[in-house]
Formats: C-alpha cells, sequence, structure tokens
C-alpha cells in the first residue's frame, strides 16, 4: 500500500489533487460536485482524479447513480497512517 501511495502521490501528475481528495474523504463522504466546491478545483478535474482513485481501489462510490457519494476503502481507512505520513513528508498541507 505505501508504494501505492507514493506513486498515486509523488509518482504521477496530480497527485497533489489525488491527495487532497482522500484527505476530504478521511473526514466524511463526498459526490465529485462536492469535492469540486470544498477543493476549488473543475469537476472534470475531480472526476479524472476520482477515477484514478477507484481504479486503484483507494476509493469506492456509493452506488451507481447521478451524485454517488465516494468514501475511502476499507483498505485505504486501515492505512491512512501511510498516506498520512506521506501528505506530511510533501508537506502538502
Amino acid at each position: 500500500m505505501e508504494r501505492l501511495l507514493w506513486w498515486l502521490i509523488a509518482g504521477k501528475r496530480g497527485g497533489k489533487n489525488r491527495a487532497k481528495i482522500i484527505k476530504k474523504l478521511a473526514d466524511r463522504p463526498y459526490n465529485a460536485n462536492q469535492l469540486s466546491d470544498e477543493l476549488h478545483l473543475d469537476y472534470k478535474t475531480i472526476k479524472h482524479h476520482i477515477k484514478i482513485l477507484e481504479k486503484n481501489n483507494i476509493i469506492l462510490p456509493s452506488q451507481d447513480s447521478y451524485g454517488k457519494l465516494y468514501f475511502l476503502s476499507n483498505n485505504m481507512k486501515r492505512n491512512l497512517h501511510i498516506f498520512n505520513k506521506i501528505y506530511k513528508k510533501l508537506d502538502l498541507e
């Protein structure tokens, strides 16, 4: 999990935005529009990063419909301490 998180956050373009999404979803579930508003990012940008995070089993959608909420996967929740360590090391605040 640690390697995957390093790759998603530090090893690819847009990693800072993916880290911000994970950080928000650690607090509570959001839909893509809410994340767009909260993070002041374009909706299409959010959807792009959500797709990457879903593909890598970092986040999960609530259901397949309009306005679906996104949650951290159980595996991501178990490894949130690793994410927090990377987030702090990269000084993403």
